[in-house]
């Protein structure tokens, strides 16, 4: 039968968002009900609220979240009731092109629930596919990856997405290696997560670029061994400077603005790794002269989910958490409630906190 269950919903383009009772269906072939124990405040629920990402209101937002299976529908056997979840939303089809290329983390035709969960009988937009501000959520199966229980929810939950956007992008995308400089364009959630992958991955150069001092003090914390104001210094000049003037051998944009990718292109050394995590606005262009993209070599590289495979790799970095060498409870600025997503779209706005965390 129907579950009845409290949600976060977005009404309209721009308005703010608010907590009604939506109905989720059991789920069927192939779908997974997981009950939410927290579930982080990302940007793109704000994009969402705001109509940045399409037009297909009613949306049901959330989708950085962990939780526990509670129902499965026919034919699902990598989770059962009682695991412990994280939730993505890459499920792997493994049949598509990139996947029969042995490249599933580029998937073209990811897997989200069949059946819709309704607010007053009209069909919901969940979130990435996800929908997890809410008591319960429906998803595909492949979109509920199992994990050590032992992990905190507000500080697993954070993996599947903003945090692996940044360690992706510094471990998968960029390939950071041992002994390597690294520029990280951009310190918030995303941006932090970045230089937390760098040092993960043996860079023995960290460079933090922001305008804001206090997410610079938070990027020493996350393992930043330099940092440049780039609101008083040329960060080109100032991370030349730092690396015996010859660029980082990876610099990652975490921002997504023309002015913070350029830096980075010049940021980085001859045949050197540009990385794109931070999302563009749909309108923002780039001018490059095509003589400096031929004559510095070197590669320019998108990561998008920071080009993560979810059974692959969220079981590991919960791991390497419960080991004490990846600290995501660092991430967690604030727990809050599900009426209060709305003030935490504020407090983000303002650049007061890394990620609050609903938390049911």
């Amino acid at each position: 039968m129907p579950h009845s269950v409290r949600a976060v919903i977005a009404r309209a383009k721009g308005e703010p968002v608010s907590i009604e009772t939506i109905e989720i269906p059991d789920p069927g072939p192939g779908e997974v009900l997981v009950g939410i124990q927290a579930c982080g405040v990302c940007h793109t629920d704000l994009h969402y609220r705001e109509g940045a990402i399409n037009d297909e209101f009613p949306f049901l937002l959330g989708h950085e979240a962990a939780g526990i299976v509670e129902e499965v529908g026919e034919g699902v056997a990598n989770v059962a009731p009682g695991d412990f979840v994280i939730l993505n939303w890459r499920a792997v089809c493994g049949q598509c092109r990139s996947c029969q290329r042995g490249r599933p983390w580029n998937c073209f035709e990811t897997h989200n629930a069949t059946q819709k969960m309704t607010l007053d009988g009209q069909p919901l937009s969940p979130a990435l596919g996800i929908g997890a501000f809410a008591e319960k959520t429906l998803v595909a199966a492949g979109q509920a990856t199992k994990v050590n229980p032992a992990a905190r929810p507000e500080a697993a939950g954070l993996i599947g997405c903003g945090v692996m956007a940044g360690l992706g992008a510094a471990m998968n995308t960029g390939e950071v290696g041992r002994g390597d400089s690294v520029a990280v364009f951009g310190c918030g959630g995303v941006g932090n997560a970045a230089i937390e992958g760098s040092r993960l991955a043996g860079a023995h150069t960290i460079i933090a670029v922001d305008i804001d001092p206090r997410k610079l003090e938070l990027a020493r914390e996350f393992g930043a061994t330099h940092t440049v104001d780039s609101s008083k210094e040329d960060p080109i000049e100032a991370i030349r400077a730092m690396t015996g003037g010859n660029g980082v051998d990876v610099a990652i944009e975490a921002i997504g603005l023309p002015s913070t990718y350029e830096q980075a292109f010049y940021s980085r050394d001859l045949a050197g790794t540009v990385v794109l995590v931070g999302v563009p606005n749909p309108e923002a262009k780039v001018e490059l002269p095509m003589i400096e993209v031929f004559g510095r070599g070197g590669t320019l590289k998108s990561s998008w989910y920071g080009d993560c495979l979810p059974s692959r790799d969220f079981p590991m970095l919960i791991d390497l958490y419960l080991q004490g060498r990846l600290d995501l409870d660092r991430f967690v600025s604030e727990t809050i409630d599900l009426d209060q997503v709305e003030e935490a779209f504020e407090k983000m706005e303002r650049g007061e906190v890394l990620r609050s965390v609903v938390v049911l």
